[in-house]
């Protein structure tokens, strides 16, 4: 084996860590975005846990965020507490970061 061959190996690892770590980010995120809705439309406990689930299976519909933003728009709009994407897009910008720290704190 080659020194071009241990190369591409590792670059190859570094990739799918570094999308498998992706994934779980947004994962995380989505379900913090889904607590936060939650607290938005009157759930706590357990409902508010399960309605953070059904964000994060949203996130599986399409590529992309469009789907969790539609579910999220749909579900405060039916609730009478509407909002616009560009707020919910924030929100989910700063739920991010809080998302990595999590996971790399876990990763430790």
């Amino acid at each position: 084996m080659t020194t071009f061959d241990d190369r591409e190996k590792a670059f190859e690892a570094q990739y799918e860590h570094d999308e498998q770590l992706k994934f779980k980010v947004n994962a995380r995120r989505n379900k913090l975005l889904g607590l936060w809705a939650a607290g938005l439309l009157g759930k706590a406990g357990a409902d508010a846990e399960a309605y953070a689930k059904e964000v994060v299976m949203a996130d599986f519909e399409k590529p992309g965020d469009s789907d969790v933003m539609h579910k999220l728009m749909s579900d405060l709009a039916a609730a009478g507490k509407p909002m616009e994407e560009h707020s919910i897009r924030k929100q989910s910008e700063r739920l991010s970061e809080e998302a990595k720290k999590q996971i790399m704190s876990e990763a430790r």
